[in-house]
């Protein structure tokens, strides 16, 4: 079974579909390190000898930031936006979309579950 940087691949899928369950490493990226190490791209998980999962092992740490470094980064430079208190941080402390789309009809992935607000009612006298 390979395992890279604490997650463990799925053994019956090829390499480049592999890759890819390591948070950071997307297609492209997969197909670049098969092609640095020298692995074929249909070779399946478990068809991998020590040695090519060892070269992959190595380039993804040498290489690249995935996994928990790249979630902290993440969160890090959110974190940044939010305290310098700039428009995309202010969104993101409001929980509303970043990148100018309109929020009067959609957005509900951003905003949560709708809040329905009560019509207000006339005082009496």
């Amino acid at each position: 079974m390979a395992r890279i940087k604490g997650i463990d691949l799925p053994k019956n899928k090829r390499g480049v579909i592999g890759l890819t369950y390591v948070y950071g490493i997307g297609s492209s990226f997969a197909v670049a390190i098969l092609d640095e190490a020298k692995v074929s791209h249909d070779k399946k998980v478990q068809d991998w000898s020590d040695d090519e999962a060892n070269a992959i092992r190595a380039i993804v740490g040498d290489k690249y930031t995935v996994e928990g470094e790249l979630r902290a980064e993440t969160k890090m430079n959110i974190k940044r936006l939010m305290d310098i208190g700039c428009y995309r941080g202010i969104r993101h402390r409001m929980g509303l979309p970043l990148r100018g789309q309109k929020t009067k009809n959609n957005s509900r992935t951003r905003k949560g579950k709708r809040k329905t607000v009560a019509n207000k009612k006339i005082a009496t006298k």
